[in-house]
C-alpha cells in the first residue's frame, strides 16, 4: 500500500508541475504581489514539483525528495493564503479555498511518511 501511495503522490506532483506550464496565468495570479517576479516563481515551482515527483520514485532519493516536497509546500503556503483572501474579497469559491489551507498540512504529513 505504501508503494501505491508513493506512486500517487509522485504522479500528482509531476502533473501539478506540468500544469504550471500549461496554465501559467492561473498560478501567476495567485502569487502574492510582494513577490517581484511571478513568472519566475511559477517556473521554478513547476520545475521543482516535476523534479521532486520524479525523485520520489527513485528509492535512493525518496526521503530527500519527500523533504523537498515538505519545503515546497511550506514555501507555496503564502500563495494559498493570498488566493483564499482574494476569493474571500470577491466571494468566489470561498469554501474550496478555505478547505485548501488545512489540506496543505495533510499533504505535508503525507510527504513526511516517506522521509
Amino acid at each position: 500500500m505504501e508503494n501505491i501511495s508513493l506512486w500517487i503522490m509522485a504522479i500528482l506532483y509531476i502533473i501539478a508541475g506540468v500544469n504550471h506550464f500549461i496554465m501559467p496565468h492561473f498560478y501567476e495570479k495567485i502569487i502574492p504581489p510582494f513577490f517581484s517576479n511571478p513568472k519566475l516563481i511559477n517556473w521554478v515551482s513547476g520545475v521543482a514539483e516535476i523534479i521532486l515527483g520524479v525523485l520520489l520514485l527513485i528509492p535512493a532519493y525518496t526521503p530527500l525528495a519527500a523533504w523537498g516536497v515538505i519545503a515546497l509546500l511550506i514555501a507555496v503556503y503564502p500563495a494559498n493564503i493570498y488566493h483564499f483572501m482574494k476569493g474571500w474579497r470577491k466571494k468566489k469559491m470561498v469554501w474550496v479555498l478555505a478547505l485548501r489551507l488545512p489540506m496543505q498540512f495533510i499533504l505535508i504529513w503525507w510527504a513526511y511518511t516517506f522521509t
